[in-house]
């Protein structure tokens, strides 16, 4: 776990002075622990949203190699929108829930706590992670909308083959029940039937 030390120092020369995993204030109060613990909580709260996120670059990571090797996927409608789903989620929590580039209240009402705050944004460098999250949710964002695409296809390549059956049984229905007659001689009398099925289908592949 990485450790980080708050020291409060009364004889130093001024307000704050940072260092390696360690910032130090003339004095330590209320204000200054609630702005130094909201960064770190978004911190620590954004390692979490970036360990989501590479799961969810490796899993389609994963797709594209099968892909490279078979030409196709197996990925269901659901999985996809469950991928969707959570892309989309990270990226409203991180943005909404952090409020990742909103200054906190305190820091906005005194300077001396602004300073605290954009040093230790700038120290655990929460700007620069969320770059590399937002470039990692557009990758994923890219898969999805490629795969939707593909599923898309599917379906209207299916669509189309179901039209064109029903097409064809209508055909062969109607030739059926519209099929031509030929005479018949039973016991001497002429009778009228429908050609067979059988006729008209050979009559259809022949032509």
């Amino acid at each position: 776990t990485h450790e980080y030390e708050v020291r409060e120092k009364p004889a130093l020369n001024t307000w704050m002075q940072g260092g390696l995993d360690y910032i130090m204030l003339q004095y330590l109060n209320i204000d200054g622990i609630r702005t130094i613990g909201s960064v770190l909580g978004q911190s620590i709260a954004l390692d979490y949203y970036v360990r989501q996120v590479d799961g969810m670059v490796a899993e389609f990571t994963d797709i594209n190699r099968g892909m490279e090797k078979t030409g196709t996927f197996t990925m269901e409608r659901k999985k996809l929108f469950q991928l969707v789903g959570k892309a989309n989620s990270n990226l409203a929590d991180v943005i909404l829930k952090l409020g990742l580039f909103e200054r906190s209240d305190i820091a906005w009402k005194d300077a001396k706590y602004a300073q605290i705050w954009e040093y230790l944004r700038d120290e655990f460098e929460l700007t620069q992670r969320f770059a590399s999250l937002d470039f990692k949710l557009k990758f994923v964002e890219h898969n999805i909308r490629f795969l939707q695409e593909i599923l898309q296809n599917r379906k209207s390549d299916f669509l189309e083959w179901l039209i064109i059956i029903l097409i064809g049984a209508e055909i062969l229905i109607s030739v059926e029940s519209c099929s031509g007659t030929q005479f018949v001689i039973d016991g001497g009398k002429e009778l009228l039937q429908p050609f067979p099925f059988g006729y008209w289908l050979a009559v259809l592949l022949a032509g």
